[in-house]
């Protein structure tokens, strides 16, 4: 299981007002609290505070200061990561592309230029595609454009966009079934990745729904997660549905 850690995003109030100050102190402690817990890369987001790449290069540099984990790169502005990249100390995650063609054109090169690993998402300049079949087909356009752009099956990671289960309940299968027909896409086959949090947006028992939706994910083929690396109930769950799935091999201290 690949752990994307969420919590360096602006979307967070401390993390807001750290990049608003240029206070490395909380992205610095929260690197170093997700790469404890295990986490595979680090999700740094500067959202919708700044559009000047200075600001996520000065996020990148911080946080490679305290920790040697791989960032992973989250913005949709070509121009943001064409700079951010260049700071990174290790291939990094590129946090998203969609399967829009203008998208496809703008952050692949740039991925494959720097041997990076991308998300794709399942969705084009229309938007979220509601079914399981056209989730697969705008993966499909993604898979095929990331290959002839040199990029290899393992460094695709594929987002079939979980939506908030309190508002389009109906949208869970739909989800499942697209994460399970992408593995089908080549083999070895691409990464399957989603926005956790996004599940259980609005409800009362997140940690519950999290966990159960990821272990369901698991079991279509999902490997990977940007998720709250620091719970711990979330993670175990995680390992343990690998086990089930022959994934991983048991021994008693796999937790």
């Amino acid at each position: 299981m690949i752990f994307v850690g969420e919590r360096i995003n602006t979307g967070f109030k401390d993390i807001r007002q750290a990049v608003t100050d240029k206070d490395p102190t909380p992205l610095q402690e929260w690197a170093r609290k997700q790469a404890e817990a295990g986490a595979d890369y680090l999700d740094v987001n500067l959202g919708a505070v700044s559009t000047k790449p200075e600001d996520m290069c000065w996020m990148i540099e911080t946080v490679q200061a305290a920790v040697d984990t791989p960032i992973s790169i989250d913005t949709n502005k070509a121009p943001i990561l064409d700079e951010a990249i260049k700071l990174c100390n290790k291939p990094p995650l590129i946090n998203s592309t969609t399967a829009a063609q203008e998208k496809l054109d703008a952050f692949l090169p740039i991925a494959a230029e720097h041997k990076a690993s991308i998300i794709g998402l399942s969705m084009d300049e229309s938007g979220t595609p509601k079914s399981a079949d056209a989730r697969v087909e705008k993966a499909g356009m993604v898979v095929a454009a990331a290959m002839e752009a040199g990029i290899p099956p393992e460094r695709i990671f594929l987002d079939p966009i979980v939506m908030p289960l309190k508002f389009m309940q109906d949208q869970m299968k739909e989800i499942l079934e697209a994460a399970r027909q992408y593995k089908l896409f080549s083999d070895p086959p691409p990464h399957i990745v989603c926005g956790l949090s996004n599940v259980s947006n609005g409800t009362t028992r997140k940690k519950l729904i999290n966990r159960t939706f990821l272990v369901m994910a698991i079991g279509c083929g999902m490997d990977a997660a940007i998720c709250d690396v620091l719970d711990a109930d979330l993670v175990h769950a995680a390992k343990t549905a690998e086990l089930v799935m022959n994934r991983e091999i048991y021994a008693d201290s796999y937790v």
